[in-house]
């Protein structure tokens, strides 16, 4: 087969699967693969090979990494495979021993290297320091900014540590300088992600970097304030509950960043996040909780939960749906545990039936829809600042600060409007439902 089948160019079609993280990374090797001079091409068909970047947290996210695989080799027959599932090399030869290369996460120079061994650039391999123009897979206006690689948790319902290694936080410079050029491309909205954003910097002994001729500790709060200084949105992800995270909500509260927080709890029961060997200590969160909302009125709180974990009880789930009464978060997620391959949760006695972790499921979010619902309605009336993402022929699709992009909901405002997206503006919330707002523009003279 040639080096390459349509025209002077070889072209190369991507799948990206996964998590936010997992979206930079496609991005970055998107850019290197436009530097380069190949052409992105949108159908396996037409491409000279496929690169897959995968998904290998939970069963559900193999399977479908796995039919991505299939697919592509089915459609073209000279695929790459990168990404978490990666990792799991022996899993994917198995399954599909006819893929080109496998690489794990993070792991640009490798699949740059396996692209130029089946594929010839045809430039010469990508040597300035200075970054190309970035491939970006979010909207125009918003962008996931990532500043660290892996974790140092040892959570036990988790195998992130052996797919994407230790914390290795970016330099502040590094990141500084990343969001800055994004703002200056027309991003309104940076979301700050990691697998342990709150843990920025404590590899490096928070050592401080420099970033417009200062210096500035490699430290979220300082990353944060820096941040804030851009003229866009600022919004926080995954944000373990560490003490000096409390050090973040006078930034929210003075406008620098969102007032948004979204901190990965998992359990309100203190035996099941002992044995997640996650923080324990549910009351002591509860009024944490408390002191950041009397400091912070306006913050919105995300979270994601997990049931049926090995070894919880009817008593265990009670006191999680005892918390989520009490801690009263504005958004939640929720999963029923899925074994997962490596880790050592699978070694914990007293596994809970699928048909219970289901029912476990409708039971949390049904609470939650009530409380969710509840603060929703709250904000009938209420003026807001929103972000349109969408404009459709009869209605804006835009978002609120306490609205994540794909996560959280939407504010609706029904109507034909002269708007662009990447449009702030004014509103007033009309109507509430669970999940959405409904608002109409403000009319600038009032």
């Amino acid at each position: 087969m040639p080096a390459h089948r349509h025209g002077t160019l070889p072209r190369i079609g991507f799948v990206s699967l996964g998590c936010p993280k997992a979206t930079v990374d496609s991005e970055r090797i998107l850019t290197r693969l436009r530097a380069e001079g190949y052409l992105l091409q949108p159908t396996h068909a037409e491409a000279d090979l496929v690169i897959v970047n995968t998904c290998g947290f939970i069963d559900a996210a193999i399977d479908e990494s796995l039919e991505a695989i299939a697919e592509a080799l089915d459609e073209n027959g000279r695929v790459i495979v990168t990404g978490c599932l990666g990792a799991r090399a022996e899993l994917v030869r198995a399954r599909h021993p006819e893929v080109l290369a496998i690489t794990g996460p993070q792991a640009l120079e490798e699949v740059m290297a396996a692209v130029h061994a089946h594929l010839p650039a045809p430039h010469a391999p990508f040597t300035s320091l200075i970054p190309p123009p970035g491939v970006r897979l979010t909207p125009r206006h918003y962008a996931y900014l990532k500043i660290s690689e892996g974790c140092n948790h040892g959570c036990r319902f988790c195998i992130i540590p052996s797919l994407r290694g230790p914390l290795v936080s970016r330099p502040i410079g590094e990141v500084l300088e990343e969001a800055g050029r994004l703002v200056e491309s027309g991003v309104r909205e940076l979301l700050v992600v990691a697998q342990d954003t709150g843990a920025y910097g404590l590899d490096l002994g928070h050592r401080p970097g420099f970033w417009g001729g200062r210096p500035l500790r490699t430290h979220i709060t300082d990353l944060a304030r820096a941040l804030g200084e851009l003229p866009a949105w600022i919004r926080l992800h995954y944000v373990y509950p560490y003490p000096h995270v409390d050090t973040l909500i006078p930034l929210m509260a003075e406008g620098v960043i969102l007032p948004y927080l979204d901190l990965p709890l998992q359990h309100g029961s203190e035996s099941v996040l002992r044995a997640m060997r996650r923080p324990a200590a549910t009351e002591k969160m509860l009024d944490r909780l408390a002191r950041w909302r009397a400091e912070c009125p306006e913050l919105v709180l995300r979270s994601t939960f997990i049931v049926g974990f090995p070894g919880e009880t009817q008593d265990d789930f009670e006191q999680l749906l005892d918390f989520l009464r009490a801690a009263r978060l504005d958004r939640v997620g929720c999963f029923p545990y899925s074994p997962v391959a490596g880790a050592a949760a699978n070694e914990l006695p007293n596994p809970v039936p699928e048909a219970v972790k289901q029912e476990r499921l409708e039971r949390l979010m049904a609470v939650q829809a009530e409380i969710s619902r509840e603060k929703l309605a709250a904000r009938i009336g209420q003026r807001l600042t929103v972000l349109v993402d969408t404009v459709e022929e009869d209605a804006l699709i835009a978002r609120s600060y306490g609205d994540a992009p794909e996560i959280d909901g939407e504010v609706i405002i029904e109507g034909a409007w002269e708007i662009d997206p990447g449009d702030f503006i004014e509103v007033v919330v009309t109507e509430a439902s669970e999940h959405d707002l409904w608002a109409q523009p403000v009319d600038p003279d009032d």
